[in-house]
């Protein structure tokens, strides 16, 4: 030890540190700290995270593994394909045919739920009397399971003995088919509509949050009401109606309730269904549990989510230019 050493030690006051022993001092706390938070957060979020491996990635992985097999699920003597089941895919005519019917459901669906939905938002927005009750009301048909739904829809349009076609004899007009083609496109849009309480209450939140002060200049530079609605609510509301659309586009995609809507809801009601309602799910579960291709229904899965990963990013890319989203400008520095 130097003399300038000695010196500076022995003129420290007592319980004095340096700054070194300062520093080590502070980034202790600081890093115990950073460990519990991080801690905590794998903590509370491990029941999400290991479900997720479980439910999710591990049945996709055995999905994909099974798509390159001609596994049945029963019979030990399957064999390995490679891209045999997606060969076969590219060239199954009931493929491209569901396919193409379940695009034509997506692209009405979607814009039709999501217009109702809107429209019965902007009317539960309005100072009415009981508004809460009418949104209520409103809402419940959201809340009954597809399964209630597509039995409900079953009795309701059958031709026998539902309501509908007891309405249309009531009036003197003949019983019709609803849940045969022609018909059964419209039952099938009919079912999706219903549930529109869900879309409610998402555009409700939404118009709740668009300024009152942009509406009341509007008001006070002459603007009608639509043209407000138009230039101001719309807009804003742009960033909930993209996330209403890649949501109703994938759900719109998997549908189950053609199967709920065959007259005897059964498996083997997959090949009695309706040519308009044999869409790509139908023909995936057709696959699955009415013909035993596992390997064959998994490769149709997969692409099935490719097209959704695409169709989604095309969304986003055209919707790029007219999604505006209410950021607080100090956000940004």
């Amino acid at each position: 030890m130097t003399t300038d050493q000695i010196s500076s030690v022995a003129e420290r006051p007592p319980g004095a540190t340096t700054d070194a022993g300062r520093a080590r001092a502070t980034d202790r706390p600081r890093t115990s700290m950073t460990a519990r938070r991080h801690r905590a957060f794998y903590m509370f979020t491990s029941p999400w995270i290991i479900g997720f491996l479980l439910l999710t990635i591990v049945p996709m992985a055995y999905a994909l593994w099974l798509s390159f097999t001609t596994f049945d699920g029963i019979s030990p003597n399957w064999r390995y394909v490679g891209f045999g089941n997606y060969s076969e895919l590219f060239t199954d005519s009931q493929t491209w045919d569901s396919l193409g019917r379940t695009g034509l459901f997506a692209l009405t669906s979607v814009p039709l739920s999501i217009i109702a939905g809107l429209g019965l938002a902007v009317l539960v927005n309005r100072p009415i009397k009981a508004r809460g009750l009418f949104r209520t009301l409103l809402y419940l048909p959201a809340v009954v399971p597809p399964v209630g739904v597509g039995l409900a829809f079953k009795a309701l349009f059958d031709q026998n003995s539902g309501a509908a076609n007891g309405v249309l004899t009531l009036f003197g007009f003949d019983a019709l088919g609803w849940l045969a083609d022609p018909y059964a496109r419209y039952v099938l849009l009919m079912s999706v509509l219903w549930a529109a309480g869900n879309i409610m209450i998402i555009s409700l939140a939404g118009l709740q949050d668009v300024p009152r002060e942009l509406h009341e200049a509007a008001r006070i530079d002459g603007a009608s009401a639509w043209r407000t609605f138009r230039s101001i609510t719309v807009p804003l509301l742009s960033p909930v109606l993209l996330f209403q659309t890649v949501t109703g586009v994938i759900a719109s995609v998997q549908t189950i309730m053609p199967l709920l809507l065959t007259p005897d809801g059964t498996t083997a009601g997959v090949t009695a269904l309706p040519q308009s309602n044999y869409l790509y799910m139908m023909h995936v579960f057709g696959q699955y549990f009415a013909l035993g291709r596992y390997g064959y229904a998994s490769a149709l899965l997969w692409v099935l989510f490719v097209l959704i990963l695409i169709v989604t990013g095309l969304i986003f890319k055209f919707t790029s230019g007219v999604v505006f989203y209410n950021v607080d400008p100090e956000a940004k520095k």
